[in-house]
């Protein structure tokens, strides 16, 4: 094998264990646990990876994965790595139209879905040019097994360079047409390396303590798929994987691991559950939190409960991870920040006209390093636009950093609400209506007015058994903050739409109650 094979799957295979007997993955709900171990995701991979080898493709060619959560799915994320390729992670919640223009603009030469989608699928993927489309389910079958039985367990990795594309992230795309972020190997494993040393996985791996994951996210997102799984991998650690997430079996499985990572709707489900305890948490070094802000009344609560500080961070499709609250000494981990940016990674705050803002002040978020993407998929103007002439990317996102270093996100540039030519900034209001007796969340969108431009309208989620009236909460404001910020009509609402990853989707809000003052 070349020394200077930058192949990502080179360096996690690195990170297993001499004994390759040992089990890399468990099944936490199947009807009946399923252990796979380091060799079967040697040789499964492989195996995949030989039948792509099969296909003579195009080198750097495209696999598009829409695929229910597996074990097998992740061997495949490993396969198109190791022979070279570039995956294309695809939300399972997409519906036609979406995978349509995703395999209309990726181009992949293999898209492998579930055998219930199969149909509508292949025929996208066969009108669009693509050649190969198999099957994979959550119970380990599908044709790509089929087909990848008759292979050799065994594969040479395919020598790929650093800057050589690794994978394609679509943006949710919220805001017009999706973009895909290109991922290079180097981006990927630079953030993986940087977070090996900074969440404790590598001492945990020196002292020879091996750490145990509990894995209860999407594969299809930064999160689950390059942050856990690269950290489990990276350190020869064991997975406890749910191929969905179950808060009453997760808590069960807290004794037995050591690393938790998820979204902030996740601790919130698991503060639900009476056997969330400081004991059932004893053995826990690490829990993690990202993808969504997270409140720091769930922060005090997750603390209180069971002794240990969740450490918030910050990341993006394009970017991997940018900073991270401190792994030690525990009591450095702030709430309701994102913490310090991680070695390596610059982050810097610049108003609208580019120019540095003074320290505490608000401003766009703009970051540089070797984790940051290289542009869009065949967007060679909007990924002009989002970096800086200095080569800094703009990530849209808005906030400020401390006298102490730590960045606090204020919102989505995109968010901001310009009201009668004052900004407000949502993640402010927010704040103050989430703080009043009763409420569990909330979120403020703008929405076109005569005579402002634009105003705020709030959306409210009351506590269990707790009833609010829009008015009062209208009222209270007034006495917390500037009159411009206050927003002109709060509605009480069940619950908030989110995406699959725990966002908040604002847009659906801003659609539902933008004809809210026409005329």
């Amino acid at each position: 094998m070349s020394e200077t094979n930058h192949n990502l799957f080179v360096a996690l295979r690195a990170g297993f264990p001499a004994d390759l007997s040992r089990v890399a993955v468990e099944t936490a709900d199947t009807a009946v646990p399923l252990c796979y171990t380091f060799a079967d995701l040697e040789r499964g991979s492989a195996m995949l990876a030989n039948l792509l080898a099969s296909l003579e493709l195009p080198p750097r060619s495209r696999v598009a994965v829409q695929v229910d959560k597996s074990v097998e799915a992740l061997m495949l994320y490993l396969a198109v790595l190791r022979a070279g390729h570039v995956v294309l992670p695809l939300n399972t919640a997409y519906q036609e139209a979406e995978i349509a223009y995703f395999v209309g603009n990726a181009e992949p030469a293999v898209v492998v879905c579930s055998k219930r989608n199969f149909g509508w699928v292949s025929r996208t993927a066969f009108n669009a040019g693509t050649k190969h489309v198999y099957t994979l389910d959550d119970d380990r079958t599908g044709t790509l097994l089929d087909r990848a039985a008759f292979h050799a367990d065994t594969h040479e990795p395919a020598v790929v360079d650093a800057d050589e594309l690794a994978a394609i992230l679509y943006t949710s795309g919220t805001t017009g047409r999706s973009k895909g972020a290109m991922l290079s190997h180097g981006n990927l494993l630079s953030n993986a390396q940087v977070l090996h040393e900074a969440w404790g996985w590598a001492e945990a791996k020196r002292e020879g303590r091996a750490d145990t994951l509990i894995h209860a996210l999407p594969i299809f997102h930064v999160h689950g798929l390059f942050v856990a799984i690269h950290g489990a991998l990276l350190s020869g650690s064991r997975m406890i994987w749910f191929g969905r997430f179950d808060p009453k079996a997760t808590v069960v499985r807290l004794r037995e691991a050591t690393v938790f990572m998820g979204v902030p709707t996740l601790y919130v489900r698991m503060l639900g559950e009476p056997a969330l305890t400081r004991e059932q948490c004893a053995g826990m070094r690490l829990f993690v939190s990202g993808s969504a802000p997270l409140l720091v009344e769930t922060f005090n609560a997750w603390q209180e409960r069971t002794g240990h500080t969740i450490l918030e961070r910050y990341g993006m499709s394009e970017t991997v991870m940018l900073t991270s609250n401190p792994y030690r000494p525990e009591r450095a981990r702030r709430g309701g920040t994102v913490g310090l940016p991680l070695p390596g990674v610059g982050v810097r705050v610049r108003d609208d006209k580019g120019r540095p803002v003074p320290t505490g002040e608000i401003g766009g978020i703009e970051v540089k390093g070797p984790n940051v993407f290289k542009g869009y998929w065949r967007m060679p103007e909007k990924t002009a636009d989002e970096f800086t002439d200095d080569l800094w990317f703009k990530t849209g996102d808005v906030g400020r950093i401390d006298a102490d270093g730590y960045v606090t996100i204020v919102g989505r540039s995109k968010d901001l609400i310009i009201s009668g030519g004052y900004n407000v900034y949502p993640a402010e209001v927010e704040e103050c209506i989430n703080q009043m007796a009763g409420v569990a969340e909330s979120a403020l969108v703008g929405v076109p007015h005569p005579d402002f431009g634009e105003v705020g309208v709030a959306a409210v989620v009351p506590r269990p058994g707790a009833t609010l009236d829009g008015e009062a909460i209208l009222a209270a404001l007034k006495g917390r903050i500037a009159n411009f910020k206050v927003p002109k009509r709060v509605f009480v609402v069940p619950d908030l739409p989110r995406n699959t990853m725990g966002k908040v989707q604002k847009n659906l809000l801003r659609e539902q109650h933008k004809g809210l003052f026409a005329g």
